[in-house]
């Protein structure tokens, strides 16, 4: 067993080695650009296939990765795992689908809410409480299904048929155009210092460092990664300003009540 994750934030991340890690104490958790993932993959018969949902849709750069390697999913045993703030009808089902096409035995799929990870949207923010008590739910969620899979009823959200027409009249039908390719819209203010970091970061690879700052191309997967770790805040996407640098470790290491949606997150 592997688990292979797309992580901007770390929920995803936390939520893939969680469950992998309940069901075999030796699987490894990789992200999906590390250099060896290809080859991991190549050597397990059981995959956890981990990814945040955006608009009801499966991330470009995970369907890019599903697509590219389309030879290596042939008689392979897919989990599909999801991470959303709210609602996906069918974001497992959306990677399900395709890999069925290139000959994948989809065991499963597991929708499990985590704290929004949009950092320029105020949609959707909530209390460092709140976002503490979606984790201990997320927890407990992977909890059963792990105990559940050991007994060999793997879950199935997101699979079924009106699962796909929630996804489809709920987010993507009216979203489509977000996530049917890279986006060009990162933005980058005057306010960035050049510490290129935002490029070390990027899976994508799509930021670089020109005369002193940042630079964005046209291949951002929408991981919101570098908005959320950028130490001067100078990045967005969807929206203008950064209302909160969304970490997974955030949540589960402030100390104290006196949180500050504003505060930097490294």
């Amino acid at each position: 067993m592997i688990g292979i994750y797309l992580s901007g934030t770390g929920n995803t991340k936390h939520c893939t080695e969680k469950l992998v890690h309940l069901l075999d104490k030796t699987a490894q958790a990789v992200p999906i650009e590390g250099k060896d993932t290809v080859d991991l993959l190549s050597q397990h018969d059981f995959i956890v296939l981990a990814y945040p949902v955006q608009y009801s849709n499966i991330p470009v750069m995970v369907r890019d990765f599903i697509n590219n390697h389309s030879a290596l999913w042939k008689g392979k045993k897919i989990l599909c795992l999801v991470t959303m703030a709210l609602f996906s009808g069918d974001g497992a089902g959306c990677s399900a689908r395709l890999l069925k096409k290139y000959g994948a035995e989809i065991v499963g799929g597991l929708h499990i809410c985590m704290p929004d990870s949009i950092g320029d949207i105020k949609l959707l923010k909530k209390s460092i409480e709140k976002n503490q008590k979606t984790i201990q739910a997320a927890d407990r969620k992977i909890e059963t299904c792990a105990t559940k899979i050991r007994q060999g009823k793997y879950p199935k959200n997101g699979l079924h048929f009106y699962d796909r027409i929630a996804g489809l009249l709920g987010q993507r039908l009216w979203f489509y155009g977000k996530t049917k390719d890279y986006s060009d819209k990162l933005k980058i203010s005057d306010a960035c210092t050049g510490c290129g970091l935002c490029a070390r970061l990027c899976p994508m690879k799509n930021m670089e460092l020109k005369n002193g700052r940042a630079v964005s191309q046209n291949r951002c997967t929408m991981c919101y990664r570098c908005i959320s770790s950028c130490p001067a805040q100078a990045i967005t996407l969807l929206g203008d300003t950064v209302i909160e640098q969304c970490c997974y470790d955030r949540y589960v290491n402030v100390q104290n009540s006196t949180y500050s949606p504003n505060t930097k997150t490294m």
